[in-house]
């Protein structure tokens, strides 16, 4: 039996199988993270869906505090706009994986999702001169055989600690979230596309972040990229 169906299955019987293919601390069909280091009083701010037009205003937001953060982009948007994805590791900038379509991973074939994260992973290694270390998978859904792609491609899943929700809260809310879940080692997960739209409004998340980093900052909070804070 393939061991992941096992467990799922075995989750299934229990009542926890939507835990199994969602739950943040989930490690049933591939091995992930979703907090940091509890004794640090570090931040990981993330940011899933770009590059986008607004991801340069978030790095802009960034820039004023010397916050670093980590880019999970997807491969779509990567081909569109490389340069606004330059971008982020030129500032110093973390950069994952987040498949080539943003497409949910539940019931899809090894196939599939060897092509989501094996094409996705080829770009960003070519357009950073560097392969990611880290994958998250759209909506945080992972599914059977997961484990071994991410092996394949030597990538370690990232879930996180706070959902900012900025893709449909105003920025006052979003702050609000955020801040109200800071602990030691938070992963913060926020957006600075919307899918691969091709020109996401994501002016909510701009102004939350610009919030956000200062009130980090001015509170002692150093705000690093995820690979700092595990």
């Amino acid at each position: 039996m393939i061991p992941e169906l096992g467990a799922l299955g075995l989750a299934a019987a229990g009542g926890g199988a939507a835990w199994a293919v969602r739950g943040r601390s989930s490690q049933v069909l591939a091995p992930s993270i979703w907090h940091g280091d509890r004794g640090r009083r570090a931040v990981a701010l993330t940011f899933d869906d770009g590059p986008s037009a607004g991801t340069a205003e978030i790095l802009e937001a960034l820039q004023e505090t010397g916050a670093r953060a980590t880019f999970f982009q997807c491969g779509l948007n990567l081909e569109r706009y490389p340069e606004w994805a330059k971008a982020v590791s030129a500032a110093g900038h973390e950069v994952g994986n987040h498949t080539w379509s943003h497409r949910r991973l539940d019931f899809a074939s090894r196939a599939v999702m060897r092509e989501e994260l094996g094409r996705t992973q080829r770009l960003l290694t070519e357009v950073h001169g560097r392969a990611p270390r880290w994958f998250r998978a759209p909506f945080g859904v992972r599914w059977i055989g997961l484990g071994e792609v991410q092996r394949e491609f030597g990538l370690t899943g990232a879930m996180w600690t706070c959902m900012g929700r900025d893709w449909k809260l105003p920025a006052g809310a979003i702050v609000k979230r955020v801040l109200g879940a800071v602990e030691n080692g938070a992963i913060v997960c926020l957006h600075d596309g919307r899918g691969v739209t091709p020109a996401p409004d994501v002016g909510e998340t701009v102004a939350a972040v610009r919030r956000i980093t200062r009130e980090l900052r001015d509170e002692g909070w150093e705000m690093v990229s995820l690979s700092d804070v595990v």
